[in-house]
């Protein structure tokens, strides 16, 4: 056996169209067919084989050495991936129908619990005078407010325990601050700086709250009640309870202007409607659901109105000299 001259292998090759080619010498051919063509399995070539001209397949489908033929260049897919949802900023465990719930209960409880002191005033110490006359007291109305409270804040433990498996501490966002005195230093400040403001805005002559100011005893009453319970109280319910669901819904900015409305429209009432002691105390609004806000605490912002209250009182004890001339309240 022997393989054709090199013109042949031309001749043939330009007869098939091919560009290029493999020349070989004479080799013995000693074996099969196949044998000759495992031999030089990824040179493509032609042998003359018993009178036959055979043409090798092509090498990357030879059975014994597979070889990847190069591949086109892969071109760069770019997969727009949707951006991850952020979590919302406050996600508590309570609905925004919990909190409407909680403050029907706390309005209707509230008048209830006064109706119901200024009977047992009458009853105890007022007997031959009517019983609704016990209503316009200043004591009995800050005594009903207070058992009101009391009921209130248990109710609240229990719907954020039944909502948090128990975790009320850190559902509420309760956590005590390690710098408090600062927010006492900081509710001392907001106060000093929205007095002056009280006699550029419009206020009126007499509002309701002044009838808590009658004599020095109501004032005292007052004073501890709104130092101490009050804040509390309000602190819970709308940056507690209002707060956080007006924020997964609306967002950070939307939420402490919803909240500070809600919070200066139930003293409203206490101020006659008057808008500018009202813008007052929306601007506290404010700051305390801002503070609310970016500390993640309430304990934060009660002791931030509970020292914002306690400079009014002190400013007003000041004032009246002790308590003891109540007609300058109003100067």
């Amino acid at each position: 056996m022997w393989v054709p001259h090199p013109k042949f292998f031309a001749r043939f090759a330009k007869n098939l169209g091919w560009v290029s080619f493999v020349t070989l010498s004479i080799i013995p051919l000693r074996g099969s067919q196949n044998s000759i063509l495992h031999a030089a399995p990824n040179l493509p070539f032609l042998v003359y084989i018993q009178g036959k001209v055979a043409f090798h397949p092509n090498p990357v489908s030879a059975p014994h050495n597979p070889v990847s033929e190069p591949s086109a260049p892969v071109e760069p897919q770019f997969q727009l991936t949707p951006a991850p949802i952020p979590p919302p900023i406050e996600d508590p465990p309570w609905t925004g129908w919990d909190v409407v719930a909680l403050a029907f209960i706390t309005f209707f409880t509230v008048v209830a619990c006064i109706f119901a002191t200024a009977y047992l005033a009458h009853v105890r110490f007022s007997p031959s005078t009517p019983w609704l006359e016990s209503l316009k007291r200043p004591e009995v109305i800050v005594v009903g407010q207070l058992l009101a409270y009391v009921f209130i804040l248990i109710l609240m433990y229990k719907v954020v325990r039944n909502h948090s498996d128990g975790r009320v501490s850190e559902s509420i966002r309760w956590n005590w601050p390690p710098n408090w005195t600062l927010y006492l230093l900081g509710g001392v400040t907001l106060a000093i700086f929205l007095l002056p403001l009280g006699n550029l805005l419009p206020m009126p002559k007499e509002v309701p709250i002044d009838e808590f100011f009658r004599t020095a005893r109501d004032a005292y009453i007052l004073s501890l009640f709104g130092i101490l319970f009050a804040p509390l109280f309000e602190e819970l319910l709308f940056r507690g309870f209002l707060y956080p669901v007006v924020a997964r819904r609306f967002g950070l900015y939307p939420s402490i202007v919803l909240t500070s409305l809600a919070f200066a429209s139930i003293h409203a009432s206490q101020l006659k409607y008057s808008w500018g002691p009202v813008l007052i105390i929306f601007l506290v609004g404010i700051a305390l659901t801002t503070v609310r806000a970016l500390k993640k605490s309430v304990a934060a912002t009660v002791l931030m109105h509970m020292a914002y209250n306690g400079t009014i009182f002190i400013a007003t004890y000041i004032a009246t000299d002790r308590f003891r001339h109540m007609e300058r309240f109003n100067q």
